[in-house]
């Protein structure tokens, strides 16, 4: 083999390693005449905590025809709770999402710090930058995706996380 081919063959081993990244994509189960649903979780990461509640993020691709909704979601760090920030008497706070997320059929729903996130209502010990948190979201109709996202500092938009805030 010629030292060219070994390094065309290297760099699209690496190419589709990277294409492996955090993102996941998985089929829920559903009746087999029904359209299997897919979401792809992108990007996913936890807000580094060393003690309380703290939150997780992503960006939630839908490259169905179909709406697809996540009614829950779980991690075994913590009990997981589906959050919105949304406005009451002139603040922003934080309270359960009602319906749960839905990621329209073809679009992106984006889980962000500030807005839409899945909150980590008692982690069972702190969460550490690099750390590697397991979740599984469940979708309506019962199919589930699992994906892995890692913990990172973050100070971003300042929002607090502790009881009360709710």
């Amino acid at each position: 083999m010629s030292t060219r081919t070994a390094l065309a063959l290297v760099a699209l081993t690496l190419t589709t390693l990277a294409g492996c990244g955090a993102s996941t994509e998985a089929t829920p189960a559903g009746p087999p005449s029904s359209a299997a649903a897919v979401l792809t979780v992108r990007d996913p990461w936890v807000k580094a905590a060393d003690t309380g509640m703290t939150a997780a993020f992503a960006t939630l691709v839908n490259n169905t025809g179909a709406d697809v909704t996540i009614e829950s979601a779980a991690s075994p760090a913590s009990p997981v709770e589906l959050h919105t920030m949304a406005m009451k008497d002139g603040a922003m706070v934080m309270r359960p999402k009602e319906g749960g997320f839905v990621v329209k059929a073809g679009a992106t729903h984006e889980l962000k710090p500030g807005g839409d996130h899945l909150m980590l209502m008692q982690p069972t010990g702190a969460i550490k930058p690099g750390d590697q948190v397991q979740f599984t979201l469940t979708l309506a109709g019962g199919g589930t995706v699992g994906f892995t996202a890692v913990a990172k500092p973050f100070a971003g938009a300042q929002e607090s996380y502790a009881p009360g805030h709710s």
